[in-house]
């Protein structure tokens, strides 16, 4: 599979738009368009297969699902993850005649997706470091009461930033990735230690997603029973993510409606002293 040149460069607008501090805003950019899980089927509707951009995306997700940002620090730059990761995830299950729902297939997208998003970083640290030299600019036109001026600096100049730090780096790498699948496969056999070691490695990167996520969520021994039960969607009933991401959210909402008509319970010291005022009228 080969990505052309218009493929390569939608899915650097897509980078761009979603990269953190992104043009695409917080909301629609990097908390939904950047996410892996929805870039997932944007790269497919980009490369024409849907079905892996959902698959390999879900499964990229895993490992990002508790990935936070403190104070600008990133360990791992999703936006490279969405839209250099998973193309790249795409073209090598592709060119090694993987279905993508396999382990293999994931275990590969996993560890490819965590390679370049430990890369990433360097872009998004570019990206930082450049839009430094448009705040400077946009202080001294405040200094100098040109109001005006900061339209271009807050709409105009990042984009400069964007299209040197995610745009290109996309693009060229993107449109080299079929030929570097070409040589994984040619210099790198699936039976060969190289592969297996990088399926293993795969494998286990999920398991630190969850983890880093259980250390946010559990605060205390009951709530691992949320955790256990949708194991055993997954586990026994043989589930995907997407099916129990469905029954998860389901549950969700019974839980809000819940605690919602819990909330709007009156009190029963309010009720008496709403009869005892009826009584003295």
């Amino acid at each position: 599979m080969e990505i052309s040149l218009f493929q390569a460069i939608l899915l650097g607008l897509c980078a761009c738009l979603s990269s953190m501090p992104g043009l695409g805003g917080t909301t629609f950019g990097n908390y939904t368009l950047g996410r892996p899980l929805v870039a997932g089927l944007v790269v497919g509707l980009i490369l024409g297969d849907i079905r892996s951009g959902i698959i390999i995306g879900a499964a990229i997700q895993v490992i990002y699902i508790a990935l936070v940002t403190p104070g600008g620090t990133v360990s791992a730059d999703v936006r490279a993850v969405s839209y250099i990761g998973i193309p790249l995830a795409i073209c090598a299950v592709q060119s090694l005649g993987l279905d993508p729902s396999t382990s293999q297939a994931q275990s590969m997208a996993a560890a490819l997706g965590a390679a370049v998003g430990t890369l990433g970083t360097v872009l998004f640290y570019g990206t930082a470091t450049m839009n430094l030299i448009w705040q400077h600019i946009g202080w001294k036109a405040v200094e100098a009461g040109e109001f005006k001026k900061l339209y271009l600096v807050d709409m105009g100049l990042p984009w400069i930033s964007h299209l040197i730090c995610s745009f290109i780096p996309t693009v060229l790498i993107t449109m080299a990735g079929a030929d570097m699948v070409d040589l994984m496969k040619a210099y790198m056999p699936m039976d060969g230690i190289a592969m297996k070691t990088l399926f293993t490695v795969g494998s286990l990167l999920p398991a630190v997603g969850v983890a880093i996520l259980l250390k946010q969520v559990v605060k205390k021994a009951l709530d691992f029973l949320t955790f256990l039960f949708g194991f055993t969607l997954a586990a026994c009933l043989g589930l995907n993510l997407i099916a129990a991401a469905i029954v998860g959210s389901f549950f969700a909402v019974i839980n809000y409606k819940v605690m919602m008509s819990l909330n709007r319970k009156p009190a029963a010291g309010a009720a008496s002293a709403d009869d005892d005022d009826e009584e003295d009228i």
